[in-house]
């Protein structure tokens, strides 16, 4: 279901994109928070380079599925793969009409960068489900990331082993009626 939901959104995008090549007004700017089409063109080049990275990271958990030989796994990874492959390739084309938008000024340039960046998260959420598949953990961690422990002020070191031991069990408690067998 997430996969429709994600091309319902693509076309949507595709009918705004044609519908302005047609002839349709801009749809109105929205202030300063757009990003200019210079910085459109280098960040959707670092989007689709961590798309590129991400599928073959992908490729590598086939190759784990494989070498496993858990079936599986291998259709789970397979899955995910063909999804990251078709949202590279519609990266991939919506980046050259970005470049095309951009070199004519036409105003089309937004709405290919949101389907690239919309891929991209896609694509992340995909490779972390191909992880999922063979059993790699959930998150990444790299050289940045550290782990900090304290322990409370009041929480003050306890021997466990210098404990009185259990009560003795209880005996067999009486019978419950009067009468016996």
């Amino acid at each position: 279901m997430p996969t429709r939901t994600f091309t319902l959104a693509l076309t949507a995008l595709l009918v705004g994109t044609t519908a302005r090549a047609q002839g349709a007004p801009a749809p109105p700017s929205r202030g300063p928070d757009i990003v200019p089409d210079a910085q459109k063109v280098q960040k959707a080049d670092e989007y689709l380079a961590r798309m590129r990275q991400d599928l073959k990271l992908v490729l590598a958990r086939l190759e784990d599925a494989r070498s496993e030989k858990d079936i599986v796994k291998l259709n789970c990874v397979n899955e995910k793969l063909a999804q990251v492959k078709g949202l590279l390739r519609v990266a991939e084309q919506a980046d050259v009409a970005l470049q095309e938008s951009v070199a004519r000024k036409d105003g089309g340039a937004e709405a290919e960068f949101q389907k690239i960046s919309i891929a991209k998260v896609k694509v992340d959420q995909l490779r972390a489900e191909a992880d999922q598949c063979v059993g790699q953990l959930a998150y990444a961690v790299d050289e940045r990331t550290t782990v900090e422990v304290e322990a409370p002020a009041d929480l003050a070191p306890r021997d466990v082993t210098d404990r009185e031991p259990p009560p003795p069990p209880v005996s067999r408690p009486p019978a419950a009626s009067p009468f016996q067998p």
